[in-house]
């Protein structure tokens, strides 16, 4: 039961669809009704402004953190499950969130998040070569698709090198899936040339 309810609340966790509740408490606006119909911080930026975006953004990362790090409440200490599994749960609830009909975002802040909370070092490298990336790339979706394949090799190179994490090594192959098929709609518009590009930085 506690196994259970600890999966459940990482996946709850996952689904609060933070650009939904800041576009309708604050804007009034429905923003999967506008720009890509997408409830991440992506489009929230591009339908809401960049105040807007920052904070959807953040929070859709802290859901991963915090997913990661019930089993650090001494309710769930004992529970015996690798936090890493909380993690993909809570990333899972943020594509499908059950109180957002099943469509949320594409899985890129939440699982910045879960990187947060297991491994802060490698979130900040991350988040530095996130920037830079798209300051070369000036597109949000194609930064976050190569971000994942980088993410995956510095994963299989710390293992080698550095400590041996087969189990992060399997989570940032689930996200890289994740991130990939979430983005398959962009990925067409890069190769037609036809995906928007960013002008903030």
């Amino acid at each position: 039961m506690t196994t259970a309810l600890v999966l459940l609340l990482a996946y709850l966790l996952g689904s609060i669809p933070t650009g939904l509740i800041i576009g309708k408490i604050f804007f009034k606006t429905d923003i999967r009704e506008h720009g890509s119909g997408n409830l991440g911080g992506t489009n929230t930026f591009r339908v809401l402004g960049k105040p807007a975006g920052l904070i959807v953004s953040l929070i859709d990362i802290l859901k991963g953190t915090a997913a990661v790090l019930l089993v650090a409440l001494p309710v769930f200490a004992d529970v015996g499950i690798h936090p890493l599994v909380l993690g993909a749960v809570a990333v899972i609830g943020h594509m499908y969130p059950v109180f957002a009909g099943f469509r949320g975002g594409k899985a890129v802040a939440t699982s910045a998040g879960v990187l947060l909370g297991y491994n802060w070092l490698f979130f900040l490298i991350l988040l530095g070569l996130f920037f830079l990336l798209l300051k070369l790339t000036k597109m949000v979706s194609l930064t976050s698709i190569l971000l994942s394949l980088i993410a995956f090799l510095m994963a299989v190179g710390s293992h080698f090198l550095i400590r041996p994490d087969v189990p992060l090594i399997l989570l940032i192959s689930v996200l890289l899936v994740f991130i990939v098929y979430r983005h398959r709609a962009n990925i067409t518009r890069i190769r037609q040339g036809t995906e928007p590009k960013i002008t903030w930085i």
